[in-house]
């Protein structure tokens, strides 16, 4: 399915927070996203933890999606599962690498939808975060939650894997990614970032997400 939105109602939709944290007396920063859908929290939790739909509207996975279990998304992220608590919390790590964040996701009942908090917290690398912000990691949770899983949530359907991964260079997606960078942007600055450096990460990290490579090929 193609993807159709109104990017500013849909990047409007997505409360961001920024957080200073420590964690193993390292560290960190935390990026917290927050949206609500419009369907029950069983539907979401489905949504989110059944593997044979997390494809559906973000990336295949594979593994043991249970407490313990590894899992592995498809040109992605991988990691451990950490806690399960069906229908309203599971944890994480995400790793990439050798770098290791963690990620938490709860559902909560909103009235006749149902609100989604997700919280992924990493230790700071200072050169990357100078460049980038929190931006960086919370742009691309902007585009699986709100766009691919919105979208999802919304139509029933499948978000087609290649036009969700082209969508950023579209010109909707173009004008999505900047306004949710500036939101990251601002919640940064909230959080004791400075104003003009902080705006000047995001509009890094808008060309990180937008400007198509010079070979042709997304990445």
């Amino acid at each position: 399915m193609a993807i159709v939105i109104e990017p500013a109602e849909v990047a409007g939709l997505v409360v961001r927070e920024v957080r200073t944290g420590v964690r193993d007396g390292v560290a960190t920063r935390i990026a917290v996203a927050r949206r609500s859908y419009a369907t029950d929290q069983a539907d979401l939790w489905d949504a989110l933890t059944d593997a044979e739909r997390i494809p559906r509207w973000f990336l295949p996975v594979s593994g043991e999606l249970k407490v313990g279990g590894r899992y592995q998304l498809e040109g992605n992220a991988g990691g451990v599962v950490e806690e399960c608590e069906a229908p309203e919390r599971f944890a994480l790590t995400w790793e990439m690498g050798e770098q290791i964040s963690w990620v938490s996701v709860t559902l909560r009942a909103e009235g006749e939808g149902t609100q989604l908090e997700l919280v992924h917290e990493a230790h700071v690398d200072p050169a990357f975060a100078e460049q980038f912000g929190p931006g960086a990691v919370g742009v691309g949770w902007d585009l699986a939650l709100a766009v691919g899983l919105g979208v999802h949530i919304e139509t029933g359907a499948a978000v087609d894997p290649a036009e969700g991964m082209a969508f950023p260079l579209t010109p909707a997606g173009k004008e999505f990614v900047r306004l949710a960078a500036l939101g990251w942007a601002e919640a940064a600055i909230r959080d004791g970032d400075e104003p003009e450096a902080a705006r000047a990460a995001a509009e890094r990290t808008v060309r990180f997400y937008t400007v198509e490579p010079e070979d042709g090929s997304a990445c």
